[in-house]
């Protein structure tokens, strides 16, 4: 008689602990289909463009040293945009920063809330003397304290972009 109250107390653990396994795999696997990624929505600043020919930054880079200029899109990941007006932006191509500036301040893009967004850019590349006084106008754009603009002694040579159109996604 023992036995068989053994047997079956043994019997509905086993029920019972595979039941507990079904409700985790179901609570699981309803996890992951609310968390499907859905594609960010596009969105469009300047002139329409296409994420397509996308130009590679090494290259690009080299020709802005024998040219003065060059035509091209290339992609990169937002680290800031102006909080003022959103009239520029400092995006990362490959591991180089570059300053983003929109044609004849023709568009702007949003002041917050685009860090770390990926973003297609058209336009034009070159090798760029950064004044002082831009860079601290950048930095007040920005909102740094007075000390960090005073410690901005020295032009920035880099390339930036003059966008006549961007894709932020």
């Amino acid at each position: 008689m023992f036995f068989i109250k053994f047997s079956l107390i043994i019997f509905e653990l086993k029920i019972i602990f595979q039941m507990n396994k079904l409700i985790i795999a179901i609570f699981f696997l309803s996890l992951l289909s609310c968390n499907e990624s859905q594609p960010k929505e596009l969105n469009f600043y300047g002139e329409k463009i296409t994420s397509n020919n996308i130009s590679d930054f090494v290259k690009v880079k080299n020709l802005t040293e024998n040219q003065a200029e060059v035509e091209t899109k290339i992609e990169g990941t937002i680290l800031s945009t102006c909080p003022k007006k959103g009239c520029w932006m400092n995006v990362i191509v490959d591991q180089d920063t570059i300053l983003v500036r929109f044609k004849d301040y023709g568009f702007f893009v949003p002041k917050q809330g685009q860090e770390n967004n990926r973003v297609v850019m058209q336009g034009i590349a070159k090798k760029d003397t950064i004044s002082v006084d831009l860079l601290r106008h950048y930095a007040d754009d920005a909102n740094k304290s007075i000390e960090e603009i005073e410690k901005i002694t020295q032009p920035e040579y880099k390339i930036s972009f003059l966008a006549d159109g961007v894709i932020i996604n």
